[in-house]
This record gives structure tokens, sequence and C-alpha cells, in this order.
């Protein structure tokens, strides 16, 4: 055997390639499916399980997912839902000639009416309410506090025996229940 000498490393590494940018994943367009676009009766079905056929709009119009699935939009004529659409996802599975409901239900549209971002309390009271509510917590801790006795009144010190009876002391010097001293 031989012996090799170990040289100690360089103090200085050498520097690393710059590392490239991550692409986005080059995705293709899904195909559309002929069959599950076409199948506009067994959507209409899928979402009169929960709405009223008189609730369902006249209009409609068909999103590609992904390869063998669609959705189904079917525009909501319930009042106060303008904007709003009844979908049903069709999905089928490969070389099958029938189209399967997968989900049902009402999604808003671009132009639909929807509820604000909720905002926590603190946030959306203003100063004024703030100092107002402070104040009513205040009120009433005082109100719940025991008032102070007036003085003169019978709650003020008790009598000398202690319990306030005035029956004098416990240890049996005092005067008996029939007055007598024992």
């Amino acid at each position: 055997m031989t012996e090799e000498t170990v040289q100690d490393a360089p103090a200085e590494a050498a520097p690393e390639p710059p590392a490239r940018p991550a692409r986005p994943a080059r995705r293709r367009a899904p195909k559309q499916d002929a069959l599950l676009i076409a199948d506009v009766a067994t959507a209409r079905a899928g979402v009169e399980q929960i709405a009223e056929p008189s609730q369902i709009g006249p209009g409609h119009r068909v999103r590609v997912e992904e390869d063998r699935l669609v959705v189904h939009l079917f525009e909501c004529a319930l009042p106060g839902y303008r904007g709003w659409n009844w979908f049903a996802s069709l999905a089928r599975a490969p070389r099958s000639k029938t189209a399967t409901v997968c989900e049902v239900g009402l999604l808003p549209g671009e132009d639909a009416l929807l509820a604000p971002e909720w905002v926590p309390w603190s946030e959306r009271v203003s100063p004024e309410e703030k100092a107002q509510e402070e104040q009513e917590r205040a009120e009433e801790d005082a109100a719940a506090a025991p008032a102070d006795p007036a003085p003169g009144t019978a709650a003020e010190e008790p009598a000398a025996g202690g319990d306030g009876s005035g029956s004098g002391p416990q240890d049996g010097t005092g005067p008996s229940p029939d007055g007598e001293r024992p």
C-alpha cells in the first residue's frame, strides 16, 4: 500500500453556478369532451336534485376543467341571487359513453353580489363607540358594587357581643335568656 498525502482544502470554495429560475410547468389545454359537453340533460337533472326547475334560468354555458371533466353552468333565477349560477360537474371514465354527475351547487358569477369581507369588531367600531361601551361597563360595575351604609344605621359596628345580637359575651357570664345572672 502506498500512502497518499492529504492536502488541506483551499480557504475559499469555488463559487457555485447561479441557480436557474424555476420554470412553470407547461401544461397543455384539456381536451374538449364532446360527449360531456353535449349532455346538458344529465347536468340539468343533477341541478334539479337541489333546486326547483323554476329556479333554474335559461342561461347555460359549459366550462372544460380537465380531460373528461366539464362543468355545466345554469343561470340562477332565485330572487336575490342575480349573477349566481347553478353548476353540475360531469365526468366520465375512459372509453365510457356514460356521463356521471360528480357535484352540484351554487356559485357566484363575476357580477354576483357577495357579502363584504369579515372585519373584526375591534377594527370596525369607532373610537366613540368604544368609549361609550367602556363608560356603560363602568356604570354597570358601579351599580353592581354594594353601596356604603349611611352613618348612624344599624349596619355600623356590631355590638360588644361580636355577633350583633346584643346578648353579651358567649362565655356564659352574661345574662341568661330569662334575664337573670348565673
